[in-house]
C-alpha cells in the first residue's frame, strides 16, 4: 500500500532505492520522478517502488493519524450525545475520514483515469464509502465510524511501511557517499579541486587525511591506513605504502598520500559498485515475479468475488430486499480483508533487504533472482590461484649447500635484478633490501631456462631444471619441496635452490569448513597450475577433487560436466578472479568473483562480487541468501494463511469491518518487521 503523492515543493525527499538512473528528470526536491505502471516504476529499473518517502511526509502521515483519530472520538462523542438525523451523523464523521484518506481516494480516482482500476487504494475506497452509504439501505445499521477505523489502519499500515523502506533503503543508500564529489590533482605545480570524471588516468591526485579517495589508483608518495569497511565490510584499518594499490572508496585515515591514477573514475571500484547495487533491482526473484503476477490476477478477482457474496446469497435465499443490506455489508468487509499489501510490500522488501544486509558484509548480490540461486547452491567449484591462494608468488623455502642461506639469496635476487619476472620480484622481496645494480654485470638470459649474470666476480645462474641441464648439472631431488623449485648455480657448480610458491589465503580453510558446516556436498578446485602444485594446495585445504594443468576452455568444460552431475533442485557456484575465468562465471548457475584483486571481466560477468577477495564470504553470502530466502517464504505462508482464514470467517459473517481491517493491518506490519530482520544479515 502506497502513497502515490508527489509534491515536488517539498525540501527533502530521498532517491529511489533502485538508484537507477532512466528516470525522468530530476526535480527540484532532488529526487528522480518516476512514472508508476502496474504498481511499479515504469522507467525499466525494475526496482518495483511506488513511491518514495522523505522524513516530512512521514511525519505529515503520523500527524495526519493523530488528527483523524482525535476528529473520530470527537465525532463518536457528538454522534452519541446529540439526537442527530442519519445525513448529520455522517457530517461529523466526514472530516476524520477525509483526514486519513484525501490521498487514498486521489490516487484511486488518478489510477481509474489511467485504465489502472484493480489496487489497494481501489479496494479501500470502494470498502470505505460502501460503508458510509450502507446506513441509507433501508434494514442496515450504519458503518461511519468502522469507515474512519478501516482508513486509519490503512494509514497506520502505511506509516510501519514507510518506516520499514526507510530504514532498508538507509543501508544501501549509505553506500552513495563511497564516491566523492571532488579530486584534488597534481596540475603544473598546483593542487586543483576538479570533478573527479575529469581526472586522467597517470595524473597525480593528493589524499589528505579524512578524505576518500576519489579513484583507483598506485601510492607513489606517502604511508597511511585505510577505513575499508565501505568496500568490504571489514571494521579493521588497511596499512598501505609506496608501490601499494588503492581503491576508490576508502577513507584515508592518517598520512597524505600522492597517488597515480591507474582507472578513469567511470572505471573505478566505487562507481562499479554502485552500478551493481543500482542495477540489482532489474533481476527479480522467482518469489518476487510470482508476488506481481499473483497481485495482477488476485485483486480483480477478489473483486468480483466480493460482489458474488453481496448478491449471490440474497438472490438464493429468495429474500433480496431482507437480507442485501447484510450481505453487502459482508462483501464490503470482504474486500477489506482481500487486500493483499502483506505480500505485495512484504516479499520484495525482503530481498531487498537481503541484498542490503549482504552489501554491508562487502558481499554484491546483484539481484534477488540470485539470492535465490545462492540459497539452493550444493556444489561449489573454486578457481586456485587469487582465489584460494593470494595469487602473489612468494619465497618458501631456501636450501643452500654450503648452508649460507643469505649468501645465496643475497646472489639470486642480484641475478634478477633487472627481471619483471613475479618470481624475480618475489626474490628481490625475500632479500628484504634494494639490490646494487652496480653490482650486477654481464647479463643474460634464456627464455623459458632462468638468468645467468656476474655477481661480484661470480657468475651466477639461477632457473630451472633445463638451465641447469644446459650448465651439466644435475640437482639432487626435492621431491619434498612444495612449489615452484628455482635453481642456483656459481661458476658452473650447483649452489643450491630456492622454492617459490603461491601462498594460500588465510581464511581459505575457514572458507571450506564453512561451506562444509552449510551443508555444501560437492567442493571442486579447479586451476591451470601444475598438478604437484594443486595436489599441494588441496591436500592443505583438504580438497577431495581437484582437476590441474586446465585452460580456460576446459575449465568450461569440466564445469558442464559437474552440472550434469550436480543433485537434483541444486544449484552450482563458480568462484574465480581471473579474466580467463569470466566464461566460466557467466556458465555457472551463480557466479561468484573476486572484487578487489579480481578483473574487469570476472566481475563483470558475475552474479555476486566479494569485495575483499575474502573466501570465507562464499559460506556467508551463501547463508545470507538462505536467510532471506526462508524470511520470504515465512511471510508468504503466514500472510496467505491468515488471509485465508480472515476471509473465510468474513463470508461467513463472523468478522465485522473494523475487526477485520485491524487483522489485515496487523498481517502485515509483522510481515514488514520480519522483512526487515533480513537487513540484519
Amino acid at each position: 500500500m502506497h502513497d502515490h503523492e508527489h509534491n515536488h515543493a517539498h525540501d527533502t525527499a530521498s532517491h529511489c532505492s533502485c538508484g537507477c538512473h532512466e528516470h525522468k528528470e530530476t526535480t527540484d526536491c532532488g529526487c528522480h520522478e518516476h512514472e508508476h505502471k502496474d504498481g511499479g516504476c515504469s522507467c525499466g529499473c525494475g526496482c518495483g517502488c511506488h513511491h518514495h518517502h522523505s522524513p516530512t511526509q512521514t511525519k505529515t502521515t503520523v500527524l495526519r493519524i493523530i488528527t483523524a483519530a482525535a476528529l473520530l472520538l470527537c465525532a463518536t462523542i457528538a454522534d452519541r450525545t446529540l439526537d442527530l438525523p442519519l445525513w448529520g451523523s455522517l457530517l461529523l464523521y466526514l472530516p476524520a475520514y477525509l483526514v486519513a484518506g484525501y490521498d487514498v481516494l486521489l490516487d484511486s480516482g488518478e489510477n481509474i483515469l489511467h485504465g489502472e482500476i484493480f489496487d489497494e487504494n481501489f479496494l479501500m475506497c470502494i470498502a470505505t464509502l460502501g460503508a458510509l452509504v450502507i446506513g441509507f439501505i433501508p434494514g442496515a445499521e450504519a458503518q461511519f465510524a468502522e469507515a474512519v477505523f478501516v482508513m486509519i489502519f490503512f494509514k497506520t499500515g502505511e506509516l510501519f511501511e514507510e518506516i520499514a523502506e526507510g530504514r532498508s533503503r538507509k543501508a544501501i543508500s549509505s553506500l552513495m557517499d563511497i564516491r566523492p564529489d571532488i579530486a584534488f590533482v597534481e596540475r603544473d605545480g598546483e593542487v586543483l579541486a576538479v570533478d573527479p570524471d575529469t581526472v586522467k588516468v597517470g595524473e597525480l591526485i593528493v589524499v589528505r587525511p579524512g578524505e576518500r579517495i576519489p579513484m583507483d589508483g598506485t601510492v607513489i608518495e606517502g604511508a597511511s591506513a585505510l577505513d575499508t569497511v565501505a568496500l568490504t565490510g571489514e571494521s579493521e584499518p588497511r596499512d598501505i605504502g609506496i608501490d601499494d594499490a588503492v581503491l576508490s572508496g576508502c577513507v584515508n585515515l592518517s598520512g597524505v598520500l600522492r597517488v597515480r591514477v591507474t582507472k578513469h573514475f567511470g572505471e573505478s571500484t566505487a562507481t562499479k559498485i554502485l552500478e551493481l547495487v543500482e542495477n540489482a533491482g532489474e533481476n527479480k526473484s522467482k518469489s518476487e515475479s510470482f508476488i506481481r503476477r499473483f497481485a495482477k490476477w488476485y485483486t480483480p478477482a477478489v473483486v468480483f468475488a466480493a460482489i458474488a457474496l453481496a448478491v449471490l446469497p440474497p438472490l438464493i435465499m429468495g429474500d433480496f430486499r431482507a437480507l442485501f443490506a447484510t450481505w453487502f455489508a459482508r462483501g464490503l468487509t470482504f474486500l477489506v480483508v482481500s487486500c493483499p499489501c502483506a505480500l505485495v510490500i512484504s516479499v520484495p522488501l525482503t530481498f531487498f533487504g537481503g541484498i542490503g544486509g549482504a552489501s554491508r558484509n562487502g558481499i554484491l548480490i546483484k539481484g534477488g533472482n540470485y539470492i535465490e540461486t545462492l540459497a539452493r547452491v550444493d556444489t561449489v567449484v573454486l578457481d586456485k590461484t587469487g582465489t584460494l591462494t593470494k595469487g602473489a608468488f612468494a619465497v618458501t623455502a631456501v636450501h643452500a649447500e654450503d648452508g649460507d642461506e643469505k649468501a645465496l639469496i643475497y646472489l639470486a635476487a642480484h641475478v634478477e635484478h633487472f627481471s619483471t619476472h613475479p618470481i624475480a620480484a618475489s626474490l628481490r622481496s625475500y632479500y628484504g633490501l634494494p639490490t646494487v645494480a652496480g653490482a650486477v654485470s654481464d647479463v643474460s638470459e634464456s627464455a623459458g631456462h632462468g638468468i645467468s649474470a656476474t655477481v661480484e666476480g661470480k657468475r651466477v645462474s639461477v632457473g630451472n631444471e633445463r638451465m641447469m641441464a644446459q650448465l651439466g648439472i644435475m640437482p639432487p631431488s626435492a621431491d619434498g619441496a612444495r612449489g615452484t623449485l628455482i635453481y642456483v648455480a656459481i661458476d658452473g657448480m650447483y649452489a643450491g635452490y630456492i622454492v617459490i610458491s603461491d601462498i594460500i589465503k588465510p581464511t581459505s580453510d575457514a572458507a571450506l569448513r564453512g561451506l562444509e558446516q552449510l551443508g555444501v556436498s560437492r567442493t571442486v578446485m579447479l586451476t591451470g597450475d601444475r598438478k604437484a602444485v594443486a595436489a599441494s594446495v588441496a591436500t592443505d585445504l583438504a580438497i577431495k577433487e581437484y582437476h590441474a594443468e586446465l585452460l580456460p576452455a576446459d575449465k568450461v568444460d569440466r564445469v558442464e560436466k559437474l552440472l550434469t552431475e550436480k543433485h537434483r533442485g541444486g544449484k552450482l557456484a563458480f568462484v574465480g578472479d581471473g579474466i580467463n575465468d569470466a566464461p566460466v562465471l557467466a556458465r555457472a548457475d551463480v557466479g561468484i568473483a573476486m572484487g578487489a584483486m579480481g578483473s574487469d571481466a570476472a566481475v563483470e560477468a558475475a552474479d555476486v562480487v566479494l569485495m575483499d577477495d575474502d573466501p570465507s564470504k562464499i559460506a556467508r553470502a551463501i547463508s545470507i541468501a538462505r536467510r532471506t530466502l526462508a524470511i520470504a517464504k515465512q511471510n508468504i505462508v503466514f500472510a496467505i494463511g491468515i488471509k485465508l482464514a480472515v476471509l473465510l470467517l468474513t463470508a461467513l459473517g463472523a468478522t465485522p469491518m473494523w475487526l477485520a481491517v485491524f487483522a489485515d493491518v496487523g498481517v502485515m506490519v509483522i510481515a514488514v518487521l520480519n522483512a526487515m530482520r533480513a537487513i540484519k544479515a
